[in-house]
């Protein structure tokens, strides 16, 4: 099974560099990483390239034009060019513990996606990562607990690991907890349903819309807590300005039977714009 990890980012490179750090020693050679690069800055792309780690397969680099807040087209063109049986999609503040590559490797399971779990972490402690004061991979036990008691951490799941499928699907469409952010699906069923629709402007629900899609496409929800778990890099909160009206197309969308987004993965290559470059090559 070939598995891409699919990075969006956008002009915040600081934070992007501990994902790949996180991910370069989990990845292996039949894999790609994909930094789904939502039209950062041209010193911004500099500084990926110089702080890049080793990986021991592929890395791509796909860029599009800044048009505004346009996730779902980042993705779906790093998805696309990924080339991949199996897509495990990040955002570049979300820094994968070190079993998160085991654990997605574990729940993948056809006709199923794995909503991913994290653990957010504080303003002060994320500014420290991003400084390179503080290896999250390196963190004992007694350290995250040191964490969570002077509240620079919600919680301190990813001290326990659990691979097991009990008690982890999901047959019914739930809103509760959905997160593109840390979201693993199977290639053919992403292409079924079309990829993320890029008629989402703004901020806002086009993760919840891709779940229904791919729940009337038939695939279940698997619930991935205590085996992938990210730990979420402190940020503003975005504009939430469209969200209502975001939220308002999924709760109609909800009532009828729709798979395929209007605008997805199969639009995403027509446009001619993105630009794909290889960074990395073992």
């Amino acid at each position: 099974m070939k598995t891409a990890f699919v990075v969006l980012t956008y002009n915040r490179v600081y934070a992007l560099l501990p994902v790949l750090r996180g991910l370069a020693p989990q990845c292996g050679p039949d894999d790609v990483v994909v930094v789904a690069d939502d039209g950062s800055r041209p010193e911004q792309v500099a500084a990926l390239r110089q702080g890049l780690p080793a990986f021991p397969c592929p890395v791509l680099h796909v860029w599009h034009p800044d048009e505004g807040f346009t996730a779902a087209r980042a993705r779906n063109l790093g998805a696309l060019h990924a080339r991949a049986d199996y897509l495990v999609f990040l955002d570049g503040d979300c820094v994968p513990r070190p079993q998160f590559v085991r654990g997605h490797r574990q729940l993948a399971q056809q006709g199923h996606f794995v909503n991913g779990s994290r653990v957010l972490l504080s303003e002060p402690l994320t500014r420290r990562v991003e400084r390179r004061e503080v290896d999250l991979s390196a963190l004992s036990a007694g350290d995250w607990l040191k964490l969570r008691v002077a509240g620079q951490v919600n919680k301190l799941t990813h001290l326990l690991y659990w691979g097991s499928d009990f008690g982890r699907v999901e047959r019914q469409f739930r809103w509760k907890g959905i997160r593109s952010c840390n979201f693993g699906v199977w290639y053919r069923d992403f292409e079924a349903v079309n990829g993320f629709d890029e008629i989402f402007t703004g901020w806002g629900h086009e993760d919840a819309d891709l779940v229904l899609r791919l729940h009337h496409q038939g695939c279940m929800r698997k619930n991935g807590f205590l085996a992938t778990e990210v730990f979420h890099l402190w940020h503003r909160e975005n504009d939430r300005s469209q969200e209502a009206g975001n939220r308002e197309r999924v709760l109609e969308r909800a009532q009828g039977t729709i798979t395929r987004a209007e605008v997805g993965l199969a639009q995403a290559g027509r446009g001619g714009t993105a630009v794909i470059t290889e960074l990395y090559r073992r």
